[in-house]
């Protein structure tokens, strides 16, 4: 799953997002509507508003603030993942899958190890950061839409490379970044990239205040 990742500051290539992002109209409203602020670095968290790549009205890439997490009916949990194997004909993610699809930018993605326990249940062990080997940026699939007129997204989740599969059973989508602009193109069928999708991912413990990559 993913339910954490990362921003990290001085970083050219997410700092470019981010001034995109903050001259958004979007962000104001969010700021009126929520009274919550764009996060800019540090650790992101469910029903948080971040950066986000997405197609323009031109159908350029451009970057937006959104809110993680897809409202559920009658509930006040967030939907904050999408499973790859069933976005396609799930009816809270279909339409996105085909239409609106985006790019959440991210240094890297948290997870903590899942151990079995004697009594079939699962324990959670120690937290850690991952990103795709050989790489700055961890580029996570979304799919996004529109809740009172506002952009919320879920990061789609798929079965895991051989790395990641020793501490948990998914993985967050992940794509090179040579992919992104195709990624977020309506017109493009989504499942012609999964093939790309990067499972190489390199896992380090992380650090109570920064994670790590540091």
């Amino acid at each position: 799953m993913c339910y954490r990742y990362y921003i990290g500051s001085k970083d050219p290539a997410l700092e470019a997002i981010l001034q995109k992002t903050l001259a958004s109209s979007l962000r104001e409203k969010f700021e009126k509507e929520s009274g919550r602020s764009l996060i800019s670095e540090g650790e992101v968290r469910p029903t948080d508003i971040v950066p986000v790549i997405a197609s323009n009205r031109s159908g350029d890439r451009s970057a937006f603030p959104m809110k993680w997490g897809f409202s559920m009916p009658n509930s006040k949990n967030a939907v904050v993942n999408a499973r790859v194997e069933t976005a396609a004909t799930k009816p809270m993610f279909r339409e996105a899958w085909q239409r609106r699809r985006c790019i959440v930018p991210a240094s890297w993605y948290f997870e903590w190890e899942h151990i079995p326990a004697g009594d079939g249940k699962t324990k959670t062990g120690d937290k850690f950061s991952i990103r795709p080997a050989g790489c700055d940026h961890t580029w996570l699939c979304g799919l996004y839409t529109f809740e009172r007129d506002l952009p919320v997204f879920a990061v789609i989740t798929r079965e895991p490379g051989e790395n990641v599969a020793r501490i948990h059973d998914r993985m967050p989508l992940i794509l090179p970044e040579d992919k992104i602009d195709e990624w977020i193109r309506p017109d493009i069928a989504p499942e012609t990239l999964l093939p790309y999708a990067l499972t190489d991912m390199v896992l380090t413990p992380a650090s109570p205040q920064q994670g790590s990559f540091v």
